[in-house]
């Protein structure tokens, strides 16, 4: 336990600001020596009121007032806040603000992290200083500690469980292969490609495989990152010449996790090095799980070889979950963030809120958070009033296949039932194209499902349409210049 050795040596702080600016020595670049010697709470101190400045008093107040420095360690500050909701809330809406702060304080060298404090008595300082507590609880609790740094080391964030993880019809396909992956059942599932649009808990199930792993064998190397992440560490390795570190880190896991992979697209050195480290991992029989925003053959600007090899493991796709799906994900946010707003309420947003688990969480706070402060009675109004930018966001993309199909027959003067139906003659197919990519394009609907609104066609008709409208919208202006028109008028 860092506490135990806690040392908290009486300085004058301002004297010693005065003394560094005297000998012009800049206070920043001195900080992290003199924090060895200053106690926690003074760095919290000054690193508190910089966040106070930066984001007013009334916020600092809601969310930062109770909150304390648990540890400090050469490269991690870490910083101790009450509930759930304190840790979401800052690190959705402050996190830039506290790394600045500390990075103030310390210099470039140290990364700030927010924890919950524990509730458990087994857990708890007060009973870990108890003599009367049993050397089992207090095995219990360093093997926790030990568990939750390992967490940190692999870029793990503890939240992200499969216990947290409401399972739906839109899911439940990813669901079952992630957790068959983490419990090693998976044998052929590397690598593992999970596919769908942002904030539907790709990252969730990727992190939950990551730490069931590391949970299962201690002693296993889980690494994720963000492939933006792997493309900018890979170009610093190019310029500092060190690669074979770079090397030794991505190449020697157990299980890799990148998230956003579509972010190497256009990235041709990156492509290639990740395309060796990729095979590297499979010749050591290493798990590797990818994450992005859309199929691999969808990605533009991906090398053949790199989109073969996503696709030679499991591919499924997370798609847009249905109401009861999210009323459900909903009542297990309140619970996880300690909250409570009416069941009226908690139906309110499941309607209005549709494309974006991330969106509907944030919903859950914002209201939960008026609540909590008691100013005003919460009602519908009240709540249309407090989220109208999420509402008018999600307003302005409700685009549908049958109004897409409407709008490209009367377009390509042909009729909607010529573009579902079976029919072929090349000014209907291609109408049957261009409203098939509009579909990808701007709905939330899978592959699958537009196939069916198509006339029960299959996912790769629909891939191979999307690139036609899109080899065509290069070589012809005219066709461009359409498609553009009808995606501006779908998205009036």
């Amino acid at each position: 336990m860092s506490w135990l050795t806690t040392f908290e040596i009486p300085l004058n702080l301002k004297n010693y600001t005065t003394y560094l600016h005297y000998m012009e020595i800049p206070l920043n670049a001195s900080q992290a020596s003199f924090s060895s010697l200053n106690s926690k709470d003074e760095v919290w101190g000054i690193i508190s009121q910089s966040i106070s400045k930066s984001i007013g008093q009334n916020a600092y107040e809601r969310w930062f007032s109770n909150a304390h420095v648990l540890d400090i360690s050469d490269t991690l500050i870490e910083v101790m806040v009450e509930t759930d909701t304190h840790q979401l809330w800052i690190e959705t809406n402050y996190m830039p603000e506290l790394q600045d702060a500390v990075t103030d304080y310390f210099g470039d060298n140290h990364v700030a992290s927010v924890l919950v404090e524990k509730k458990d008595s087994a857990l708890g300082e007060e009973n870990f200083f108890d003599e009367s507590c049993s050397k089992e609880t207090k095995l219990s609790a360093e093997k926790q500690q030990s568990f939750e740094k390992k967490l940190k080391k692999s870029g793990l964030n503890p939240l992200f469980t499969f216990e947290r993880f409401v399972v739906g019809q839109s899911n439940e396909f990813a669901h079952a292969a992630s957790v068959a992956v983490a419990g090693n059942k998976g044998l052929t599932y590397s690598p593992l490609f999970i596919h769908g649009s942002p904030g539907m808990g790709k990252t969730h199930l990727m992190q939950a495989i990551g730490r069931d792993r590391l949970f299962n064998d201690p002693d296993a190397k889980v690494v994720y990152l963000t492939c933006e992440k792997f493309t900018n560490e890979y170009i610093d390795a190019v310029k500092s010449s060190d690669l074979t570190r770079f090397r030794n880190r991505y190449r020697n896991v157990s299980t890799l996790m990148i998230d956003d992979i579509h972010f190497l697209a256009g990235k041709e050195r990156s492509q290639e090095e990740f395309f060796h480290t990729f095979n590297e991992l499979l010749a050591l029989q290493s798990k590797v799980i990818i994450t992005s925003d859309r199929p691999a053959s969808e990605i533009k600007n991906l090398e053949p070889r790199l989109i073969s090899r996503f696709e030679s493991g499991l591919t499924v796709e997370i798609q847009q979950p249905q109401i009861e799906t999210r009323m459900a994900i909903l009542q297990k946010k309140q619970e996880d963030f300690d909250v409570q707003i009416s069941d009226e309420l908690v139906e309110f947003l499941a309607k209005r809120i549709r494309s974006n688990i991330r969106r509907l969480e944030g919903g859950l706070l914002r209201l939960a958070t008026f609540a909590s402060l008691g100013n005003d009675s919460l009602s519908i109004e009240k709540a249309e009033s407090l989220l109208k930018d999420i509402l008018n966001e999600e307003g302005a993309k409700k685009v549908t296949i049958d109004r897409i199909q409407a709008l490209v027959a009367e377009q390509f003067d042909v009729n909607v039932s010529d573009i579902t139906g079976r029919k072929r003659p090349a000014n209907i197919a291609f109408a049957r194209q261009v409203a098939m990519f509009l579909s990808r394009k701007l709905t939330q609907c899978s592959l699958m499902e537009i196939g069916q609104s198509f006339g029960g066609r299959d996912h790769g008709t629909v891939i191979h349409a999307c690139k036609k409208v899109e080899e065509k919208s290069l070589d012809q202006e005219q066709i461009r210049y359409t498609v553009e028109l009808l995606d501006s008028q779908l998205m009036r």
